[in-house]
């Protein structure tokens, strides 16, 4: 069994990747980045999604000697010019400060009226493996923003994103209904190809 490393500490993802492998058949060692403690966390200095993973991905491919996943993700807001994007988790100042960064973004969109408060999540995952070898995969989640958060589920920009097509925000999806459509699982599910392609 081939091992992969997902670059996060974070339980959920990992669980996340594992059941989209499992699902296509993968035989594929999963493990999450507290699985090399000694390793630090590489910081986002890239100007994209993309640039991002591929440079978390990279970094613990060479650490470790396995391949390497790594995804980016934020919030793209259409009359922002699709800002806070790779700014989406610092957007008032603290990193992962939902609520600040939430209250800051309702704040900014105040006055602009519900045709012009399209928005989508965007994610870009990378494969990295030790030789150097990179693919990139990208997922986006169209939605427009409500005017106050709705729902207690998900995390983040969540509870104001109203994915086309729901009536609920993605706080009041139930965590398998937010999977099926998140750019973060359309990101991992499309890298089912790609962990097929380079790592057998």
């Amino acid at each position: 069994m081939k091992r992969l490393i997902l670059a996060t500490r974070n339980a959920n993802k990992v669980t996340e990747l594992r059941a989209i492998l499992e699902e296509a058949g993968l035989d594929v060692e999963l493990v999450g980045a507290d699985a090399y403690p000694e390793i630090p966390d590489v910081k986002e200095t890239g100007v994209t999604f993309a640039e991002n993973a591929l440079l978390k991905a990279h970094a613990l491919a060479r650490a470790t000697g396995f391949p390497a996943v790594a995804d980016d993700s934020g919030l793209c807001v259409d009359v922002l010019n699709g800002a806070p994007g790779i700014f989406s988790a610092r957007w008032a100042g603290t990193h992962g400060d939902d609520k600040a960064n939430l209250d800051l973004l309702l704040a900014q969109l105040g006055d602009i009226a519900d045709e012009h408060r399209a928005a989508h999540f965007a994610c870009a995952a990378a494969l990295a493996l030790p030789d150097g070898t990179e693919r990139v995969v990208e997922g986006r989640l169209e939605g427009t923003l409500r005017h106050e958060p709705t729902g207690a589920g998900g995390f983040g920009y969540d509870p104001i994103l109203q994915p086309l097509g729901e009536t609920r925000t993605c706080a009041e999806l139930t965590p398998a209904e937010k999977n099926a459509i998140s750019h973060r699982g359309k990101a991992f599910r499309g890298l089912v190809p790609v962990v097929r392609e380079l790592l057998g």
